[in-house]
This record gives structure tokens, C-alpha cells and sequence, in this order.
């Protein structure tokens, strides 16, 4: 079993290098989930994703929209459930579609539709402190475990 792996985010260029090297090693089908408080950096970190799935063009958050679809190596589908007043909405968005789909999905404000998720996921929790960040990435399930393990790599090479 991997432990939780646990990254030290000292600037919003080390989120998005961050994201990008989580990108670059996302499949098709694969799911990240996202935590944490308003203004803590998940969007950025979505950014630093894109940037891995080789998308170009600005990423911006879909809290009024809840869905935004990218096109790159993968398709991006960017979730953001923060505005959802009853979680079951999100069937009505066809989420299940997504996570059938060709493409990666992310997923900010994850917790509040916990039990619609798949039983694989990363999962990334951010919190700040004072000056810095701290993202807490574990694997849920067996799925992710070797994308930790890069993580780990990439935590020792710089980040962290």
C-alpha cells in the first residue's frame, strides 16, 4: 500500500507544475478528485492538468456552467459542484456519461458527490498554510497507485 503522499505547494507555478506532471500521466477514463477550501488553488491546479493533457487555451472555472469540456491528448471534462443545491443533480448532468467517456474528468468540490464517484480516483486535497499550500494526494482504490509512485518521483525532484 502506498502512504498518502504529501506536497508542500510554495508558489501557484509549482501548483501548475504540479498539475501538469499529474496531467501527463492521466488515461483515458481516468478521475481526479478535488478538496478543498474557496480560493486554495484548485483551478490552478486543473490549469497545471490541462497543461499535461497537452491543451491549450486559458482554463477557467465552471462554477456557473458546472461542466467545462477541453480538447487535447485527452478530453478534459473540468466539474466543478460547488453550486449544485442537492448532490443527485449531478446525475442529471450526465456525469455517469462522463466517467464512460474518452477523457479524464475532474472534479472540484468532489466530497459533496462522494457517492457518485467510481471506486478508483485520485484524490487531492488542498489546505493553506500561512504562505503556503499542502496537497494531499492518495489513491482511492487500486487504479492510482503507480501514478503516486511518479508523484513521489516527481516530489523528489523539486516539489515537496
Amino acid at each position: 500500500m502506498i502512504p498518502l503522499l504529501k506536497l508542500c505547494i510554495l508558489s501557484s507555478e509549482d501548483m501548475v507544475e504540479l498539475g501538469k506532471n499529474i496531467g501527463m500521466h492521466l488515461r483515458q477514463g481516468d478521475v481526479v478528485a478535488l478538496d478543498g477550501d474557496l480560493g486554495v488553488g484548485k483551478t490552478t491546479l486543473v490549469q497545471g492538468i490541462a497543461r499535461g493533457l497537452e491543451i491549450l487555451g486559458p482554463i477557467t472555472s465552471p462554477t456557473f456552467t458546472l461542466i467545462k469540456e477541453y480538447t487535447g491528448r485527452l478530453s478534459l471534462y473540468h466539474v466543478d459542484v460547488y453550486r449544485l443545491e442537492d448532490p443527485e443533480e449531478i446525475t442529471e448532468l450526465g456525469f455517469d456519461e462522463l466517467l464512460a467517456g474518452d477523457g479524464v474528468v475532474v472534479v472540484e468540490w468532489a466530497h459533496q458527490i462522494k457517492e457518485w464517484l467510481p471506486k478508483d480516483y485520485l484524490h487531492i486535497v488542498l489546505t493553506r498554510h500561512v504562505n503556503i499550500r499542502m496537497a494531499e494526494i492518495e489513491a482511492v482504490g487500486s487504479g492510482y497507485q503507480g501514478l503516486i509512485e511518479e508523484l513521489m518521483a516527481f516530489a523528489g525532484a523539486g516539489i515537496g
